[in-house]
């Protein structure tokens, strides 16, 4: 996915903004990068590919030689960024996080009109790139940033750095969030101001939380003060998936925290699981983002929580870093070391945030039973995927065959599936949902299946479900 971070200080901001990016590490794999005004009336920047070193080893040394008050800085999964302008605009740099699905049809009106890009990621234009030249088709910056926010399909919220201060602005339908932190000395005067993706990376510097924008909303962000530019509109589709998946157990979005929330969706589960005939020995989580849901489980159901795997990280990368699926599910179960005196002749209540492709679930059950489980009950997190995401960098498989629901689906019904089958196997309370459900435990080797009910997740935030984006469950934007 990735993580955008900026800070306006009215002293050098190099180490809150290396920090606030280090921060955002657990978002994406790729890039890394660094932007910050210089008073020799110049932007300086540094990027480095993190895909084999943390964030912190490739630019600690950077950082030192970056001394600013206005500096912006990005976790990405794809492109290069943060990227500088220097146009009839000024002098400016940009970080985005999120995708342009209507890319190419932006990107043929703009070379019709005499554009060049000149920044490629993987043999395509850089998406960020593409955000730069809209924003300098206007006559403001903030012209720009609202055309953009007019123009895309998909989902952008971004930072624009200037020598006087920061715009933020947040995706139009608020899929990904961006919040505001404030800085004050003891005395109470203001030292500082940042903008954020996860609102925990500055908590440890100092910041308190003072302003979270709404869907559309742009503001400008100074040492001294914040400034909303646009206000917000009321629609929001926020990516559900940042409680379930990818949201840090500290972060909060919309009120609500993401461990909180995990704890309330495993709550959910062990009470759907009241009228099932199993009878777990323990609940555990596939580490980490399974951990909290299965702890809300454990509680709610009144039997332990543990682990009877762990997870080796000091030397292994994220298992979805690598581009080969081969070579992902390899370094996924290098890192599962089984503890066999929690696993021999148990009975495993297994939580997992979600089930996409199905292959490195089903090896972690296949790993357990080899440990000596007598019982494997999988009970995901979320409804079976049913979809590939249009808006983030989620499940954007190649082919929605891709995923293990899909397959299933194709596998029942052929090649051509109407829009009105397909809804019946989103139904939880239709026979073709019972049988694809079935299809998935036996293919995967699971005791027994039961995915989260799209409903009960809804719930476990809290939130108005109308807020919340369901597309890659049912399909509705």
């Amino acid at each position: 996915m990735g993580g955008i971070f900026g800070v306006a200080s009215k002293g050098d901001c190099s180490l809150d903004l290396f920090f606030g990016v280090d921060y955002h590490s657990h978002l994406g794999t790729r890039r890394g990068g660094l932007a910050v005004y210089l008073n020799e009336n110049k932007f300086q920047r540094s990027i480095h590919n993190i895909q084999n070193s943390p964030f912190r080893t490739k630019f600690e040394n950077d950082v030192a030689e970056m001394k600013g008050h206005i500096g912006i800085g990005c976790i990405s999964d794809y492109e290069p960024q943060p990227l500088l302008a220097c146009s009839h605009l000024g002098k400016f740099a940009l970080t985005t996080v999120g995708i342009v699905t209507n890319k190419d049809e932006i990107v043929q009106e703009l070379l019709s009109n005499g554009h060049m890009f000149l920044e490629m990621s993987g043999g395509e234009i850089n998406q960020t790139e593409l955000i730069l030249a809209m924003i300098n088709t206007q006559e403001s910056i903030l012209e720009g940033i609202k055309y953009v926010q007019s123009k895309i399909k998909g989902s952008i919220t971004l930072l624009v750095a200037t020598p006087d201060g920061i715009y933020g602005a947040r995706d139009k339908l608020g899929r990904t969030p961006l919040q505001i932190g404030i800085k004050k000395d003891t005395q109470g005067s203001i030292l500082a101001h940042c903008l954020s993706f996860e609102n925990f990376a500055y908590m440890n510097l100092g910041y308190k939380d003072i302003h979270e924008l709404g869907p559309a909303e742009i503001v400008y962000v100074t040492a001294d003060r914040y400034e909303i530019l646009q206000q917000p509109q009321k629609e929001m589709k926020i990516c559900t998936f940042l409680w379930i998946y990818y949201g840090y157990p500290t972060a909060t979005y919309e009120g609500v925290n993401v461990e909180a929330m995990r704890y309330n969706c495993g709550r959910f589960l062990a009470k759907r699981d009241k009228d099932a005939e199993i009878h777990p020995d323990c609940a555990a989580g596939v580490p980490d983002s399974g951990t909290a849901h299965a702890v809300g489980y454990a509680n709610e159901a009144g039997i332990p929580f543990t682990r009877p795997f762990i997870k080796y990280t000091p030397t292994w990368p994220r298992s979805f870093m690598p581009v080969n699926q081969e070579q992902r599910n390899l370094i996924a179960h290098m890192k599962l070391i089984p503890v066999p005196q929690l696993i021999k002749d148990k009975s495993i209540l297994l939580i997992d945030d979600s089930i996409v492709r199905g292959t490195q679930l089903r090896e972690t059950t296949d790993f357990l039973y080899q440990s000596g489980a007598k019982e494997v009950h999988v009970r995901p997190a979320c409804p079976p995927i049913m979809f590939g995401c249009k808006y983030l960098n989620f499940s954007r498989s190649k082919s929605e065959l891709d995923l293990i629901a899909r397959r299933v689906v194709k596998q029942f019904e052929g090649e051509n599936v109407s829009d009105e089958v397909l809804a019946k196997y989103c139904d939880p309370d239709t026979p073709e949902y019972e049988r694809m459900q079935e299809e998935i435990r036996k293919q995967l080797h699971f005791t027994t299946l039961r995915f989260h009910r799209l409903d009960d997740m809804l719930d476990s935030t809290g939130l108005d479900h109308c807020k919340l984006c369901t597309y890659c469950w049912n399909g509705r934007e």
